[in-house]
């Protein structure tokens, strides 16, 4: 019998209440609190602008989203806006003198092929990728597709600070730095405490994957 959405989501919260981790980990960062209702409102558009060009400028970092990432899922994990977390990853960039150049990857909803789809169209060759859940990564053209300079596995500690210094990395890879990686919250109840979560989260991801679909140029537009 197949299993529908609602039927999962049955499931998913049965064995949350069998690990009894219905509560988030000790060391995740709590969801963002309540804000003024213009903050509370503030909201990213992605305006698509045809397939992706090869970049040829060294100061350029891309940013490979993943399928849903802002327009069928708009928070990660945690509850972080995809608003904020776009902020974050272009003002780390930009910090750095570089600029960010935001592409959608359809073909996949793997972080790995995000990131490395994307950093094979930067100019730089360098970019990150980032999943609607929060996961993320900084790729390297040159790399194969499984590895990567660095790695942000757990998204459930993945808070605003930390994808600010995501970019910032990143733009310093792309001028030929040798940055020291990004500081990461290590919390080894982060992952039996989301999994559930975290699996709905990626089967609905993978539900707008494309198939042979070329990498879309998106210009973002912040509300």
């Amino acid at each position: 019998m197949a299993i529908n959405e609602q039927m999962l989501q049955s499931i998913i919260e049965e064995v949350l209440r069998e690990m009894g981790t219905s509560q988030p980990a000790a060391d995740a960062p709590a969801a963002a609190p309540a804000e003024s209702a213009a903050a509370a409102a503030e909201s990213v558009e992605l305006k698509p602008e045809g397939e992706v060009k090869q970049g040829t400028a060294s100061d350029e970092v891309l940013i490979g989203l993943a399928p849903a990432f802002a327009e069928f899922q708009t928070e990660t994990i945690i509850g972080i806006p995809h608003s904020k977390v776009l902020k974050e990853l272009i003002a780390g960039i930009e910090e750095e003198g570089l600029k960010a150049r935001v592409i959608k990857v359809y073909r996949s909803s793997d972080v790995a092929v995000c990131g490395h789809d994307a950093a094979e169209l930067s100019g730089s060759g360098v970019a990150i990728g980032i999943q609607s859940k929060g996961t993320a990564l900084i790729h390297q053209k040159d790399l194969p597709q499984l590895s990567n300079l660095e790695l942000f596995s757990q998204a459930p500690l993945i808070d605003l600070d930390t994808y600010r210094a995501i970019g910032k990395n990143a733009a310093k890879y792309a001028k030929g730095e040798s940055p020291s990686p990004v500081p990461v919250k290590n919390d080894q109840m982060a992952r039996p405490a989301y999994q559930a979560k975290a699996a709905l989260l990626h089967i609905k991801e993978t539900e707008h994957v494309v198939p042979g679909k070329k990498p879309v140029e998106m210009e973002v537009i912040f509300k």
